[in-house]
């Protein structure tokens, strides 16, 4: 049972508020800041109610508020909800300011306290669980540096990335736009012997196929019009480091001799030039393309497709990773709010749930998009689904008959009965039940509460 400390020098209404609140909450007593910050520390309580006139000081308010000041900086996580009398609204607002979640002013009406507590719980609860999530994406970026996530596939990636970047075979990474391919690139390079040489991206595809060969190889004073000196190209420039070919599904036929070549021997020629170069570069490749159909079309060499995949990563996409998106959406938001140095504190569990449901067409990319601008537009502290743009369409959708079900109502059914097997099955353990169903904490409680479901169990 959640902790509730109630502070108030007043012993009747002390009692009544235990009496009134405790089927609900372990509610501890104390009538002095002495002993509401002894409490504190033996119990870390999740809220605290607060009256401030306090003793010595009942007539006033610096007792209660040196009571609140000390609370929040014994316990910041801790909720303070001050209790004040009628014309007390500013010194109400002041402690808010001074970090007071909320205020409610007497006479105490027990029914409205309880929705005011209700609400600081379930932001206790989200904040810790957006605090645990913090904790394990620390954890894995000392892992691997710039890549997170905590589903079986990006770890058999993080494991393979291990593995592949001691030697200096050529890798191919597969997957959808928006997937991280540049960053599984960079952090191969950065695992790798080649660390402290240069990393060169490059995008075969966003570059005109006439100028692409010269941004490849380099080309000598002379080679064609305006070729005014000596340039050297991207293969130079990656010397004894990483070079890293973007979009290699777009590269024309032409350049693809000249890089089989490359790969073949570690030579190239510039544009123009007849020397041979010796380059020790490192070639990692990615591509969204399919692969298979470009070979079987005549548009990317087989033989090259071996060369270059010596090893291949097929990258899953964002709706395919369960709770790396409310990991990774934790991740996005911590680091806009740093940068734009606002208060966003993190997502609801309508929010987190809808995050979740989302098919992510555009993957990471659009996800950090999604979030970022919520960061910037929003003015509360905690996000909703309309925040990151997942409000109820202006015309609800045609309903699609399925055996007397619309499809909206066929696949509530599902998801209700789904939820109710993964519950049972795990014996009402919403950790686990969250592990099984590839979800957050947060999700599953919103799932039952959309579906009116209570289990009996442990809550992990």
């Amino acid at each position: 049972m959640e902790k509730l400390l109630v502070v108030d020098d007043n012993e009747e209404i002390r009692t009544q508020l235990k009496w009134g609140l405790g089927k609900d909450y372990q509610v501890l007593q104390a009538g002095s800041r002495k002993e509401a910050l002894t409490l504190l520390e033996q119990h870390r309580p999740r809220v605290v109610t607060l009256d401030l006139g306090l003793p010595p000081d009942t007539a006033g308010w610096s007792e209660g508020l040196a009571c609140l000041e000390e609370i929040r900086q014994r316990a910041l996580e801790t909720k303070v909800i001050v209790i004040t009398g009628r014309g007390e609204r500013e010194v109400a607002l002041q402690a808010v300011q001074g970090g007071a979640y909320d205020f409610y002013q007497k006479p105490i009406d027990l029914a409205e306290l309880k929705v005011i507590l209700q609400r600081a719980f379930q932001l206790s609860v989200l904040e810790e669980e957006n605090r645990r999530l913090k904790s394990d994406q620390e954890r894995q970026a000392k892992e691997m540096a710039g890549l997170y996530g905590q589903c079986r596939q990006m770890q058999e990636i993080f494991a393979t990335i291990k593995k592949v970047a001691k030697t200096d075979a050529p890798v191919l990474i597969l997957g959808e736009s928006g997937t991280g391919k540049e960053l599984v690139a960079a952090a191969l390079h950065e695992e790798s012997r080649r660390k402290d040489g240069p990393f060169i991206p490059i995008n075969c595809g966003a570059i005109p196929e006439t100028l692409l060969e010269s941004e490849l190889f380099g080309h000598e004073k002379g080679s064609f019009t305006g070729a005014q000196a000596r340039v050297q190209g991207k293969f130079e420039y990656a010397h004894r480091g990483t070079l890293f070919l973007d979009e290699i599904g777009e590269l024309p036929v032409a350049l693809q001799v000249k890089l089989l070549r490359f790969l073949q021997g570690k030579v190239i020629q510039r544009v123009g030039g007849r020397d041979d170069i010796v380059v020790d570069a490192r070639i990692v490749a990615a591509t969204n393309v399919d692969i298979a159909a470009a070979i079987a079309n005549g548009a990317f060499r087989e033989d090259l497709y071996y060369r270059i995949g010596v090893i291949v990563l097929h990258l899953p996409a964002l709706r395919e990773r369960g709770s790396d998106i409310s990991l990774l959406a934790n991740l996005f938001l911590q680091r806009a709010s740093a940068a734009l140095k606002k208060r966003v504190k993190g997502f609801s569990a309508a929010a987190l749930a809808a995050l979740e449901e989302y098919q992510w067409p555009g993957n990471v990319r659009e996800l950090e998009n999604r979030v970022q601008r919520a960061a910037i537009l929003a003015e509360a502290p905690i996000l909703e689904p309309h925040h990151l743009g997942f409000g109820s369409p202006v015309r609800p959708p045609r309903s699609i008959e399925l055996g007397g079900l619309t499809l909206r109502e066929e696949r509530d059914r599902l998801e209700r009965e789904i939820v109710i097997a993964v519950m049972e099955r795990e014996a009402g353990n919403i950790v686990r039940a969250a592990e099984t169903l590839g979800v957050s904490r947060p999700a599953v409680y919103a799932l039952m509460k959309k579906h009116g479901l209570h289990f009996s169990g442990g809550n992990g």
